[in-house]
């Protein structure tokens, strides 16, 4: 089977469309340090207010600093969702995940033991880290011969490449490797 004989995706399956929307959306933004900035909000904003049972005893873990962990645990959230529909802000919703992670040491029971600490860490990281892709080049931008190659027109393609001159580089010389015009240039085969 070659790919002329191959059949396309069809368009009108809703799934398929549907997920490749999603996938093209997904890479168009920094969507994990987004997701993660979000996860690391949770712990952060849950463990103080958390009443725990353990053996039937209830442990309380309600800390002075509860108004705090609510404010940094939501602002995760809330930067998280920013780096998604706002990617040009990532950089700064990065940085700011990050400074809140480590904020949420001292204020947030170790930052959520640990788990929103960590978690929010990786995705200041992820968040900073994240760059657009590219634009895909023009179809105008192909050069002829390259265009005709592709298109592979067998002996008449080779023609038309062979009728085009050669291009070459031309690189910068230093000023040490210009040479006067009228000094003759030493030929690499006569001794010096």
């Amino acid at each position: 089977m070659s790919s002329a004989t191959t059949q396309a995706w069809p368009e009108n399956n809703g799934g398929i469309n549907l997920r490749l929307r999603f996938r093209n959306w997904r890479r168009s933004r920094p969507f994990w340090g987004g997701l993660l900035a979000m996860i690391a909000g949770v712990p952060i904003l849950y463990f103080p207010y958390a009443k725990l049972n353990l053996s039937g005893m209830t442990v309380t873990m309600a800390t002075t600093a509860g108004a705090g962990s609510m404010i940094i645990g939501l602002l995760m959230i809330a930067l998280g969702v920013t780096a998604w529909f706002q990617p040009l802000v990532r950089i700064f919703c990065g940085v700011a995940t990050t400074l809140l992670a480590l904020i949420s040491i001292p204020v947030s029971n170790l930052g959520g033991f640990g788990v929103g600490l960590v978690t929010g860490l990786l995705a200041g990281g992820l968040l900073m880290a994240w760059a657009p892709n590219p634009p895909a080049p023009a179809a105008d931008a192909v050069p002829v011969g390259h265009a005709h190659r592709a298109a592979d027109h067998g002996e008449a393609a080779a023609a038309h490449t062979a009728e085009q001159p050669a291009v070459e580089t031309i690189h910068p010389l230093l000023p040490a490797q210009h040479h006067p015009a009228d000094a003759p240039v030493a030929d690499s085969g006569e001794p010096r």
